[in-house]
């Protein structure tokens, strides 16, 4: 794992998730800074990071919230605007877990660097799709999760530059050199661990076949279907991920119709399942309501195939050609997005 980091193997430290490890950054870093009292972080992080600040907002911290524009990029200006002598830490997502956006992570580790603020990175998404050197970046802290580069559910990471003040967020025995107690799920770490040798063994085809696959699912389905467009900046994007809102349908009713096909898609975050709100980084983004609800986001990976690919080309159209056909958007024809008109549904995940 740390060779494919870039990292020092004693900078790594195994957790059971990227929740955890995300909690065990931004918590520890926070308990080794008491006195300050301000987190910097975004609109679009993932739960993991969002709920945690606003939990922390109830025990009296403030949190600074950076904006992104319409693409997805973040405000660079606010961000550096926004720390301030008592930020304890700044944590920014390297890449986001709907639309794939990659943000510009080293810019802001260094950013950090100059303020004297300990920078956390939720790589969750980013870890095995793109190159990573940590030897030569500012990042201090790194939160991974084993099932995201096919390692088993329910193990993850976080690297710890060395040299950055952390306290425990486990407090036990002196496992993880007394970093994290309780024991180690070795099972799922060994796993980890051929995952990551895979990773890195396959990047370049991340970076190459997995993502002309992506570009020829989205050019496809952005030609053959009406009312319908990308999410995210098209060009600083993760290799597989590909987020198409469909205006005027409902994302339940599209992931529901694809499942019956056999294709596993998703709308929002895996970990959002259940709310009836539309996903938080399509509001951020400014994406209109009546696309909103409609977003759908496709992942692929180096085990996909170009057959794969054509069934999901030749079926998407026809899925949304025959919801619009049945949607109750289609008794209107002066519907104005910024009145909140649409239809109340719930995110989903396969």
């Amino acid at each position: 794992l740390a060779e494919l980091l870039g990292a020092h193997p004693e900078e790594i430290v195994f957790t059971s998730c990227g929740t955890e490890s995300d909690n065990a950054a931004i918590v520890g870093t926070l308990r080794a800074n008491r006195e300050r009292k301000h987190i910097v972080t975004s609109r679009v992080e993932h739960p993991a990071v969002r709920s945690l600040c606003q939990y922390l907002q109830k025990e009296g911290y403030t949190v600074t919230e950076v904006a992104v524009d319409r693409e997805g990029m973040l405000d660079m200006q606010m961000l550096e605007d926004s720390i301030t002598e008592d930020t304890a830490i700044v944590s920014i997502m390297y890449a986001n877990n709907e639309t794939g956006v990659i943000f510009p992570v080293e810019k802001i580790a260094e950013m950090c660097k100059v303020k004297g603020v300990p920078f956390h990175t939720d790589a969750v998404q980013a870890v095995g799709k793109l190159p990573i050197d940590l030897s030569k970046s500012a990042i201090d802290l790194l939160s991974l999760s084993g099932h995201k580069l096919h390692a088993p559910k329910g193990v993850g990471a976080l690297y710890i530059r060395r040299g950055t003040r952390i306290s425990p967020f486990m407090i036990g025995g002196h496992q993880e050199h007394g970093r994290r107690g309780g024991t180690e799920n070795v099972a799922s770490i060994i796993g980890l661990g051929v995952a990551a040798d895979l990773a890195r063994r396959n990047l370049t085809l991340e970076n190459t076949k997995v993502k002309a696959m992506r570009d020829r699912l989205e050019n496809a389905i952005l030609s053959n279907t009406p009312d319908c467009f990308l999410n995210g900046k098209k060009d600083q994007r993760l290799p597989n991920t590909s987020n198409i809102s469909f205006e005027f349908v409902e994302g339940e009713a599209i992931l529901l119709m694809l499942d019956s096909l056999g294709i596993c898609a998703s709308s929002g975050s895996a970990c959002t399942s259940g709310s009836l709100e539309p996903s938080h980084v399509m509001r951020a983004m400014g994406v209109p309501f009546t696309a909103a609800h409609g977003s759908i986001r496709f992942s692929l990976s180096i085990y996909n195939t170009d057959e794969e690919i054509d069934f999901i080309i030749d079926n998407v159209p026809k899925i949304i050609k025959r919801l619009k056909e049945i949607s109750p958007f289609n008794k209107f024809t002066d519907i104005k997005t910024d009145f909140g008109v649409g239809l109340k549904g719930h995110t989903h995940s396969h």
